[in-house]
């Protein structure tokens, strides 16, 4: 189909061809560090302009999914652990610092979705990973978190003994699922038994609770995560633009 028969469509052009674009990361036919080919190429085969894939790629590049190398050409971006992290991880000092924060698993099992269901859109039977752990910044826990996967996306999570700091790395790595965006809820509560005891904080402390359900770049969502935070000393930091 030539660029003038696909112009009227709904969405813009570029838009359409990032979709299709994006779709070869989706399926696993374009992986982590692999170069793509050129955009002369791209467009031949779509039987677009070159511009039009152009600006595709650049709206890839700017969503972090691509990296564009002057003079060596454009890279499926790999999951780096510190730009893939802090995109996602907004807690900061007080006084500005982005500590980059320890994890320790404390728990993970097997078991039926319940509750979980509704927010990674599978049966309440179907089976889940419950993973807990603590993440600590400059050496104190500051989060007790509780993260679940579903079974079916993540089969060979057993073959991970020890899960990395930055679990979106993983899932890109070794399950083919990138995470494209999330969406959080933040609320003010108070620290019950088990929290505290994972914080060394008293029973009631005030936190900050974040509930985050993440997606994949098809829009189905893959992960849905419960962060309890300690503030003393530390803030949620959003830059909006």
């Amino acid at each position: 189909m030539s660029e003038a028969d696909r112009a009227p469509a709904f969405r813009p052009l570029y838009r359409q061809v990032r979709e299709a674009l994006i779709q070869r990361l989706i399926d696993g036919a374009w992986t982590p560090g692999m170069m793509l080919p050129s955009e002369f190429q791209i467009a031949a085969e779509l039987g677009v302009s070159q511009g039009t894939v152009r600006k595709a790629l650049d709206a890839m590049a700017a969503e972090h999914l691509l990296v564009r190398r002057q003079g060596r050409g454009t890279f499926v971006a790999l999951p780096e652990e510190g730009r893939i992290l802090f995109q996602f991880f907004r807690l900061a000092a007080d006084d500005g610092t982005r500590l980059f924060p320890e994890s320790q698993v404390i728990e993970r099992q097997r078991e039926a979705a319940g509750a979980a269901a509704e927010m990674l859109q599978i049966e309440a039977s179907a089976e889940v990973w419950r993973i807990g752990r603590i993440r600590r910044l400059g050496g104190r826990p500051v989060i007790a978190e509780e993260i679940v996967l579903p079974l079916a996306r993540f089969a060979s999570l057993a073959e991970f003994p020890d899960l990395p700091n930055n679990v979106y790395a993983l899932y890109s790595e070794h399950f083919a699922i990138t995470i494209g965006r999330a969406v959080e809820r933040l609320k003010a509560t108070a620290a019950d038994e088990a929290t505290a005891a994972q914080l060394g904080c008293p029973v009631g402390h005030p936190i900050l609770s974040i509930e985050r359900v993440a997606f994949a770049l098809d829009g189905t969502p893959v992960e849905w995560r419960v962060s309890r935070c300690l503030t003393d000393g530390f803030h949620y930091q959003a830059d909006l633009r």
